[in-house]
């Protein structure tokens, strides 16, 4: 957990998914670090303490799965597994040029876990390549009944090809979901993807579904999850825990049961605006984060264009946003800065239509060839 309360702690059980892995072949080496308990997206901790950018030692590589990121970057894994709750597979794929997906809740079940019911953390494959993360999570991937909100399809739908003809395909492209500060170089390479997806034969127009209240509702909703999580750690050693980590928990318990049941409410009404917004476009594409990679001392980004960052987590909308709506999203390498640092792209495709997602995925990645420029010779 990257936390000093568990730096001794071995666990007796594997996670649901790893125990498929290791069934299908796969030989575990180790365990990747992350921000303490998963928290923002930075990796550092008191415990291991902070991992760098392959790109740039003296950057971040994002996070939570900040580890699995850099570790894939560099080399020394083939296939990584992460998180996602607002971004924790996305942005550290951005930060790293590596591909990281955030399948649809319930594709990949949850075990054990004490929120079964619940669908905004997500657990998914990151690899260099979008065809690696499509095979491994035809693997992780497949209904649990002990997951009361697993899919009932059949994972083998990722060894499909996935080679397809997106002649006519209709995708909304948005910089910033119309309420989020973006760095201009993040916005000048992902608007660069426009003109690649117009060569692949998609229809491209300017426009982004209504989310003007994603922000607060993410935060309710993020706020009591850390706090029923943490709750007890938080009692016995809130002096051991990092202090944003204390923010969210005592956040979380401040909230009444009004507050998160109008979160819901909201929550439903934006998911009900963002799927009539998908009956006219079958991809929402977008940046998979609002800044490039900055400097690993820094903690979290304070502001974006002169705009306040008020929370360690506010720079990351864009990516956290998504997630209420329970849409498939993928980050997938997009370009570089001008000082050569990564640039990811996030495409969000229809509820349940992972392997679509994959599918445009792939044919970018194709077309550019920014998956193939790795940080050593």
């Amino acid at each position: 957990f990257g936390s000093p309360i568990y730096a001794d702690f071995l666990p007796d059980l594997d996670d649901l998914f790893v125990t498929r892995l290791r069934a299908a072949g796969a030989i575990v080496i180790g365990k990747t670090n992350t921000p303490e308990f998963g928290a923002g997206s930075q990796t550092f901790n008191t415990v291991f303490g902070a991992t760098r950018n392959p790109y740039a030692n003296d950057k971040t590589c994002g996070g939570s799965s900040g580890g699995a990121a850099a570790a894939l970057a560099s080399g020394m894994l083939p296939f990584a597994d992460g998180s996602d709750l607002g971004g924790s597979l996305r942005n550290p794929a951005s930060f790293c040029n590596v591909v990281g997906f955030r399948p649809s809740p319930g594709r990949v079940p949850i075990y054990p876990t004490e929120l079964a019911w619940n669908p905004l953390p997500v657990i998914g494959p990151m690899a260099r390549e979008v065809s690696d993360v499509a095979f491994l999570l035809s693997v992780m991937a497949g209904p649990d009944p002990r997951s009361p909100i697993s899919i009932e399809q059949s994972p083998n739908q990722f060894l499909a090809p996935l080679l397809r003809d997106f002649k006519g395909t209709r995708i909304a492209f948005t910089p910033d979901l119309n309420l989020c500060p973006i760095e201009s170089e993040v916005a000048r390479v992902c608007n660069s993807a426009v003109v690649t997806l117009n060569s692949l034969g998609c229809e491209v127009n300017d426009a982004a579904p209504d989310v003007h209240d994603g922000a607060e509702i993410f935060q309710v909703l993020r706020a009591s999850m850390v706090a029923a999580g943490l709750r007890a750690d938080y009692k016995q050693n809130r002096d051991r825990m990092k202090d944003t980590v204390v923010w969210n928990v005592e956040q979380g318990l401040a909230l009444s049961a009004e507050d998160i049941t109008s979160a819901e409410a909201s929550r439903t009404k934006l998911y009900q605006r963002v799927l009539s917004f998908m009956e006219e476009y079958e991809f929402l594409v977008l940046p998979a984060a609002q800044v490039i990679p900055f400097d690993v001392d820094q903690p979290w980004v304070p502001e974006i264009n002169g705009i306040p960052m008020d929370t360690y987590i506010d720079w990351m909308q864009i990516c956290s946003i998504i997630t209420l709506t329970g849409l498939p999203a993928i980050s997938v390498p997009c370009g570089f800065s001008d000082d050569g640092l990564p640039i990811g792209l996030q495409i969000v495709g229809r509820r349940h239509q992972d392997f679509a997602v994959l599918q445009l995925a792939y044919a970018f990645e194709q077309a550019t060839g920014y998956a193939r420029q790795h940080p050593f010779p």
